[in-house]
């Protein structure tokens, strides 16, 4: 489900700079590894960290747009639909010979796209950086793609689209954030709505537009970790992406009104499923010093997450439900705090929902202890730690803390706020947030 209901525990801010100034961090707080940061003096913004390994290379090239930045009326699913177009190539590298050459290499090369960013990542040997950077900046820069092949893509998107309707999951976010925001361009999901899609072979020109504003070098960083070296990999950024033009566009994103009043809807997925039921109560966008946003962290953990009373009772114990979660989102705007289940036995589908507000209201009434608080804490900074032994697992933790926040210090930020949260901050916030009428509730059933 792209992701939609997985919170990530890394984060960050660094102010534009001007080549070549550099600002180098050695490892202070809970972040293990040194960095450099470089910012062109076109604003392309560059995080090197050298890691010691067998001669590997992850190199994202991180987009500050996704579908949060679709607020024009008929345009859903761009941000989406442009990841495909960004491998089709440019007159010097068409989009076979690009393949061919990654191909290669031993490239692994591939993209994604979210909410808040596109991501466009490769995992290489380091001995080819250079054919990497050279290709890379040149579809960057020069991306070039006729009508025909323009129609081409957007019918493999309505493939696409068409095929996650055998998901019970798209169908579940569709609605969920349709009905819980109005205004916002969180209301659709990052492969937009489906009338949108439908119309895309006709919005050829839209697209070169669309290009135009958001793949500027003031909208994107470069996150390039592994054996390299700094400066002459620096070296090697100016040389190709020197040239790049600015002319990004920030997006008029319209603000969401205050929910004041709870909402329901239901989904019958004509598909073989276990009923789903979710409640979402309205979040906050994310600041590593907002003690809320580490208190509801921790919160969701303690309350929902494996190792807590309801899931040893409901998942373990009685077996009413296959999984219980809870999500923050790591998000530019405020956006959802999700807890979902699926119910073993439509008819236990209520009894469910009580077992979570009975749950949300302990906490409402109840402080934690303070030592399973610092279990928690401890596990938060464990899992982090775990995954962070190789370069592609580096750059994947870290893909949504630079694209959120346009650095990596808001990593020891964070855990510095999460450090200082305590029992009555977690009360605080389950009073503050989960409350009914800023919650909306989607339960999805299956039609056979």
């Amino acid at each position: 489900m792209k992701g939609f209901w997985i919170m990530l525990v890394a984060f960050t801010t660094m102010g534009a700079l001007s080549f070549p100034q550099t600002a180098t961090s050695a490892p202070q707080g809970i972040f293990p590894y040194s960095y450099q940061i470089k910012t062109l003096a076109n604003k392309l913004k560059i995080i090197l960290i050298p890691m010691e390994n067998q001669g590997l290379v992850s190199y994202y090239s991180i987009v500050r747009t996704g579908s949060r930045d679709e607020y024009e009326k008929g345009h859903t699913g761009f941000a989406h639909f442009f990841e495909h177009m960004m491998f089709r190539g440019t007159k010097t590298y068409p989009g076979n010979v690009y393949d061919h050459i990654m191909t290669e290499i031993g490239a692994d090369a591939n993209a994604y796209t979210t909410d808040d960013y596109t991501c466009f990542h490769l995992n290489f040997a380091g001995e080819d950086l250079d054919t990497v950077m050279k290709l890379e900046s040149d579809r960057f820069m020069n991306l070039r793609y006729t009508e025909q092949a323009f129609k081409t893509e957007a019918g493999a998107v309505h493939g696409e689209y068409l095929k996650g309707l055998s998901s019970p999951w798209s169908h579940l976010e569709e609605k969920l954030m349709e009905t819980a925001f109005k205004k916002h361009t969180y209301r659709h999901t990052t492969i937009g709505f489906r009338k949108d899609i439908e119309a895309m072979p006709k919005m050829y020109q839209y697209s070169l537009n669309f290009y135009k504003r958001y793949y500027r070098p003031e909208n994107v960083v470069l996150l390039i970790i592994g054996d390299i070296n700094p400066t002459t990999t620096i070296e090697k950024v100016q040389k190709y992406y020197g040239s790049w033009k600015t002319g990004y566009i920030a997006p008029k994103i319209p603000k969401e009104p205050e929910q004041k009043k709870e909402r329901r809807a239901q989904v019958i997925f004509s598909g073989r499923t276990l009923p789903i039921l979710t409640l979402a109560y309205k979040g906050l966008a994310f600041d590593p010093e907002n003690i809320d946003y580490a208190a509801i962290d921790i919160f969701n953990n303690l309350a929902f997450g494996e190792t807590s009373e309801l899931y040893k009772k409901l998942v373990i114990k009685e077996q009413r439900v296959q999984f219980l979660n809870a999500d923050l989102g790591m998000n530019r705007d405020p956006n959802l705090i999700t807890i979902i289940t699926m119910v073993r036995d439509k008819n236990d589908i209520k009894n469910i929902e009580h077992e979570l507000e009975r749950t949300v209201q302990k906490f409402q009434k109840e402080l934690v202890s303070p030592e399973r608080l610092n279990i928690q804490r401890n596990h938060s900074h464990y899992g982090f730690l775990m995954n962070l032994d190789t370069p592609e697992k580096v750059a994947g933790t870290l893909t949504r803390v630079v694209a959120v926040t346009d650095g990596i210090d808001a990593i020891d930020k964070y855990y510095v706020t999460l450090a200082q949260v305590t029992p009555k901050d977690i009360r605080k916030v389950a009073n503050k947030y989960f409350v009914r009428q800023k919650r909306t509730v989607v339960v999805l059933k299956g039609g056979k």
